[in-house]
């Protein structure tokens, strides 16, 4: 039986963290999350799990075409580097500070996250298996969807 989480509603309420666990470059961006987080609200999928596959379908989005990180908080997805600004309000001083590149408009900050997505594996490697968390650490992380309270009851 594993320790880690099944989906239950409202858990999105305070923000899923849905990651490519295959890239070092994602799976350093959760360590520092975990490492930096004020609120430690935020739970985590990684794309190759059931949980994270299951909640970007539901949300339309291609498991297999994943930016580096998507946040699935309060009934919204936020991709590129709308999520990653949205990350970043969970953080302590100061790495939230980030905050006013938000007057940037999206298109031009979507460009340069687009370019490091696209390089991600070329630049900061690929691993041969995902993160796992440590015992300390797996409640924070979801494994599967609990029957029932998952999106694949979602009609469509």
């Amino acid at each position: 039986m594993s320790d880690r989480q099944t989906f239950i509603p409202g858990m999105s309420q305070q923000g899923i963290v849905v990651f490519d666990g295959m890239c070092n470059l994602c799976v350093r961006s959760v360590r520092f999350i975990l490492a930096h987080e004020r609120d430690h609200r935020l739970r985590f999928a990684a794309a190759q799990s059931p949980a994270g596959r299951e909640l970007l379908r539901w949300h339309g989005l291609d498991p297999e075409a994943i930016p580096s990180l998507v946040l699935v908080s309060g009934g919204q997805v936020r991709v590129r580097s709308a999520a990653a600004l949205e990350i970043a309000d969970h953080l302590r001083r100061p790495w939230r500070w980030v905050r006013p590149f938000r007057v940037v408009p999206r298109r031009l900050r979507d460009v340069l996250y687009d370019l490091v997505s696209r390089n991600r594996y070329r630049w900061f490697g690929r691993r041969d298996s995902c993160l796992l968390p440590t015992p300390e650490l797996a409640s924070r992380f979801l494994d599967k969807l609990g029957p029932g309270h998952g999106p694949e009851v979602r009609p469509r």
